[in-house]
């Protein structure tokens, strides 16, 4: 399968590493100083499960690489719209997009600028980071991907991408509603995000504290109950349920936000935190949890430079 990871940091470095390991076609857009290290001397992924070692084609114009099957779209969230602007050329011969991405509104601008035919739904469960140029680090051992066609979407293009990803040693579901499967993660990952960037510590740290843990659960029932107004109801249990995976987590688990936060880079709390807010504001809901952890990150929005 040809495939073409757009944003090659934690999530797409350590993915689109497994693809190319087993032998597809595997194109990275990429910049700067990580795409220089990935030109040079390739693509290292530094795991316990997975490690990889390889020499990779990079570049930083879609334009200029290969056409897909599939792209994996990875760009940070603030990217979405001039990556997806970008895309097209990758698309020539039929391809889809996946976006594997934060939030649950990527998917939205992409199907508007590229045609709802073309896009689906994915999901990414992992710890990674870029920890140098060119190299990845993924924590833990948990690394799943979850993919999905939306109603109309590329189904049979989407089935042939997890069967791929199978093969290819990744822990690929197919899912039947991506919409849920998206807001699933959300939930989860809104409150991971806030709370560990809040106190500027690990996951560990967040879920051991009462007040912390209080305000983690509090963070996901809101989230909760927005994805009710979008038409994706959760039971009573769900929260607990959740709780529950945390507990399990490795503890120096840092989510993206935190590490962003401390290195002084540009922050996607506007879709994370800042989203729940300002969709549960449009719905009439209150958010006061995620409204505070967004108020008190708004000064780090554009990195420590700001």
């Amino acid at each position: 399968m040809r495939i073409a990871v757009f944003g090659a940091g934690g999530i797409g470095g350590y993915f689109g590493g497994q693809f190319a390991r087993a032998g597809h076609d595997v194109s990275f857009i990429a910049r700067g100083r990580h795409l220089a290290a990935l030109r040079e001397h390739g693509l290292t992924v530094e795991s316990a499960v997975a490690p990889v070692r390889l020499s990779v084609r990079a570049s930083d114009d879609p334009s200029q690489l290969p056409p897909a099957d599939v792209v994996m779209f990875c760009v940070k969230l603030w990217d979405v719209e001039a990556a997806a602007a970008q895309v097209a050329p990758l698309l020539a011969e039929g391809g889809i997009v996946i976006p594997f991405q934060n939030g649950v509104e990527s998917h939205r601008v992409l199907m508007r600028v590229l045609g709802e035919p073309r896009v689906a739904g994915g999901v990414a469960q992992i710890g990674a980071m870029i920890k140098a140029p060119g190299v990845i680090a993924h924590t833990g051992t948990m690394a799943r991907l979850r993919v999905g066609a939306f109603a109309g979407g590329p189904q049979s293009a989407v089935a042939a991408f997890a069967a791929a990803g199978r093969d290819a040693g990744i822990d690929v579901d197919l899912v039947a509603d991506i919409e849920r499967a998206l807001w699933e993660k959300f939930v989860f990952l809104a409150a991971m995000s806030g709370t560990t960037a809040l106190a500027r510590r690990p996951l560990g740290v967040v879920r051991a504290d009462a007040d912390l843990r209080a305000a983690l659960a509090a963070s996901m029932r809101e989230t909760v109950a927005v994805a009710a107004t979008q038409g994706v109801v959760f039971d009573e249990g769900f929260v607990d349920r959740q709780l529950a995976f945390i507990d399990g987590l490795p503890g120096e688990m840092r989510s993206s936000l935190l590490n962003d936060l401390v290195a002084g880079n540009r922050l996607e709390a506007p879709w994370l935190a800042g989203g729940v807010a300002r969709m549960a504001a449009a719905a009439g809901l209150a958010a006061p949890v995620n409204a505070t952890i967004y108020a008190a990150l708004k000064p780090f929005l554009n990195g420590a430079a700001a």
